[in-house]
């Protein structure tokens, strides 16, 4: 059985969006169980509160490191921890093209804090295409599709296209095109406090 290890990142405001993708992972794991596949989903509810000699938010930032997915979950607001796990993500991938990375905006309303606009700008500037879901349904569908083409692939790497691996011409696809843009420096040091 192998395990996949995924990070749900978000604040709090997103809590009921965080509990419906947790039911939806374990569903996914029983339908890939003959596969040998085991979705090991990461939210921070479920990490423990413990004293640590460091902060308990190194403890989550080491296991994003881990981790072969990182979603991040964007509403209203943008706290500096969820800019700090996409910090630790992002500088993961450049490294060691793990985790893949996928960033959601829940479309609303509601007013967002400058942050949340600072953060678009941020991943706009990188030529990161990001998406937007208006309601759970909507972002689980598109989710689903990114599992069923990172299992082409056998978790290794990202396949663009669900229907066609690619050819032996065609390189494989990364979600993210960090260039030589590099995470030192706090380029994702940003955000409000949740």
């Amino acid at each position: 059985m192998r395990k996949i290890k995924i990070f749900l990142a978000s604040s709090n405001e997103l809590k009921s969006d965080r509990e419906q993708f947790e039911i939806e992972i374990y569903r996914k794991t029983k339908l890939w169980f003959d596969k040998g596949i085991f979705l090991h989903l990461e939210i921070w509810e479920d990490l423990s509160s413990k004293v640590s000699l460091t902060r308990s938010q190194d403890e989550y930032n080491s296991i994003i490191k881990s981790c072969d997915i990182f979603i991040l979950l964007v509403h209203t607001k943008f706290g500096i921890y969820s800019a700090e796990e996409f910090e630790i993500a992002f500088g993961s991938y450049h490294a060691q093209q793990k985790p893949f990375i996928f960033t959601y905006f829940k479309l609303s309303d509601q007013d967002r804090l400058p942050s949340v606009m600072e953060f678009e700008q941020k991943l706009n500037a990188l030529g990161y295409f990001y998406n937007q879901y208006p309601n759970f349904d909507h972002l689980w569908n598109s989710f689903n599709t990114e599992l069923d083409r990172l299992l082409l692939n056998d978790f290794d790497t990202y396949v663009p296209n669900v229907h066609s691996a690619p050819t032996a011409n065609q390189p494989h696809s990364k979600q993210i095109n960090i260039g030589d843009v590099h995470t030192q420096g706090g380029d994702f040091r940003i955000g409000d406090n949740y």
